[in-house]
Parts: C-alpha cells; structure tokens; sequence
C-alpha cells in the first residue's frame, strides 16, 4: 500500500475553515481580489498532507485500468447468486444495495451513469486520486425471497470495512485547495464534462490499511453525470456524439483559463485554473496508453466503437490542453 503522512483526523462535524489562520491577510486578499484568495489558498495548501487526495502514480503506464486500484481479489463475482437489501433511495439513478455470498455490502447504480462513473473512478485511481473499490457488472443473479433473476447490472460499489465515511468535504472550504494535484484535478474533470460537482457527492474517508494507522483520503465520487453535455439542468451523461463536438477550452483572460463549461458548480473553475494547472494535468492524464484507455473502457462496459469515439475526442483534449501556452497574470 501507498505511504502516508500521519494526522490528526477530523470528527465528522468538522467545519474545516483553511483561512483561519491568517484572518487580516483574508481581509485584504477579500478587497485585491481573486488572485490574492488563490495566493492565499496556495499558502495554507503549503502545510497540507497532499497524499490523503492524491498519490504521485509510480509505474502509471503499467496500471491495470479493468477492474481499477482495488484488483481483482475484491471484484464482485459474475456468477454469484447477489440478495436484495433495500432499493436506492438518493439520487435520481435507479439501484439498490445487495450481499453477495460472502456476506459483502454492494451498493449497485444502474441506468445512464453507471459506465461513466465506472470509468471515471478507474481514470482516477489509476492517476493518483483515491477511490473507494468500484467495479461494474453489466447483469447479475438477484434473490428476492426464494424467487431469483436475472437483472440489469451496472457500477458496484463496495462497502469495504476498511473505509470509514466521515461524512462529505466541501470544493470551496478545505486544505488542498491551491495545491497543483487539486487544481489538476478539476481540469480532468472539466476534460471529462462532468457536470455535477457538488459537495455532497464529495466523501471523506477514514482508511485504515492491514500495516498500519488510519489515513484520511478526500474522495471525489458519484460522476455519472460525465462524457456528456454540461447544462445547467440535468445534463444527460455518455453520449459520444454531444462529447465529441463540444469544446474544452475557450482561451485565457487575465492569467486563467476559461472553458467551455457552464454546469451548476461551473464557478469552481473560473477564474482559478492557470494554463500550468492545465498542462499539468493534460500531461498527467496523456501518461495514459492507449492499451489503457481501452481497458477502461472495457472495464465499465462500453463498446468497442463506442469508447473509440470517447477516446479520440479525450486525446483531443489532452493534445489541446498540453500545448496551451501562457502564464498566471
């Protein structure tokens, strides 16, 4: 397992407020603007543990993009006869929660957005960015009382005694905020359109490995709403030809790049995001094969001429985002 830095982790009512502690600099950052709030951030994320968001990805070009960082020892099994627990009862996605045999909670989405969030929790992982175990089954045995069938699979996720929720973290209000695999991050968002960047879909963790002490892992999950359009209202996800003709970056102004993306939570990359924040994480995502990028694929349950187009249109991106030119003003 990866190697963390010890510390002290929050109780799940925690309000994590990063400008605490420079009180008059937030007052005159407030009056000279957002570059001064950027600094500011930049500052706090200094004394930040990075790694309980992200990991520098050693040997990336030869990660195993099927089944995602958890392996195939914790995948769920094809063939397994799963029981039904209760329904899904967030979101609009339809799902449920299910055990299989050997007594393992899986929560399962089904419908639009269990490829795409399959997919984009693989990507992730496989980059650095901690996720909790996903896997994706395109149909399943179900028990219901004595009567068993055959339904419609989709992304499973597991309930992994090593993972401890604390609750959910917020984009606007944490340590990391600043800090180069955090802005990165949402330029691989943005490269992805996923348009639904709320806070409750963000999950901090408690992981406790087999060899030592818990860590703490901020989490990014639920992005079913991604490789499609980024609407303001319910933006449908995976349709290739939507993600195929719209653009990624419109240009830059006064220093910071502007994308084509105008979701709900668009304002968290405006007026933030540096063209090094860019390159950085076009050149973290390019690291990708193209082996790779059809495991991925593969692993979510996509079809071959299908994730050919998302692919295409994904290196597009990458080529455009590694090329961009310029400086923060």
């Amino acid at each position: 397992m990866h190697e963390y830095l010890s510390m002290p982790w929050p109780s799940p009512r925690t309000r994590i407020t990063p400008l605490q502690p420079w009180p008059a600099l937030l007052v005159a950052c407030t009056l000279l603007g957002v570059t001064c709030l950027r600094e500011l951030s930049t500052l706090h994320a200094a004394a930040a543990d990075i790694t309980e968001l992200w990991q520098d990805p050693s040997g990336l070009e030869r990660r195993d993009l099927t089944v995602g960082s958890w392996g195939t020892a914790n995948a769920p099994d094809p063939d397994a006869i799963y029981t039904f627990v209760q329904p899904k009862r967030r979101g609009t996605s339809p799902g449920m929660t299910v055990l299989d045999p050997r007594g393992r909670r899986w929560h399962v989405k089904q419908g639009r957005e269990a490829s795409p969030e399959t997919l984009m929790s693989h990507v992730l992982s496989a980059l650095g960015y901690h996720q909790p175990p996903v896997y994706y089954l395109a149909h399943f045995k179900l028990a219901r009382g004595t009567r068993v069938s055959e339904v419609e699979g989709g992304r499973f996720r597991l309930s992994d005694p090593s993972l401890r929720s604390l609750g959910s973290w917020k984009w606007e209000e944490n340590p990391l905020a600043g800090t180069k695999p955090y802005e990165g991050l949402l330029v691989i968002l943005v490269m992805f359109n996923s348009a639904d960047l709320k806070n409750s879909n963000n999950s901090l963790y408690e992981w406790t490995p087999p060899d030592g002490p818990p860590r703490r892992w901020y989490v990014v999950r639920d992005l079913g709403t991604s490789l499609g359009a980024t609407g303001r209202l319910d933006p449908p996800p995976n349709n290739p030809a939507v993600f195929e003709r719209h653009p990624f970056i419109n240009g830059i102004r006064s220093g910071y790049v502007e994308f084509d993306y105008n979701a709900v939570h668009g304002d968290l990359v405006r007026h933030r995001i540096t063209p090094d924040d860019v390159r950085w994480a076009s050149h973290l995502v390019g690291r990708l094969t193209e082996t790779q990028w059809n495991e991925a694929f593969r692993g979510a349950g996509y079809e071959p001429a299908v994730a050919e187009r998302f692919i295409r249109r994904l290196q597009q991106k990458i080529r455009e985002g590694a090329a961009l030119t310029g400086t923060a003003g």
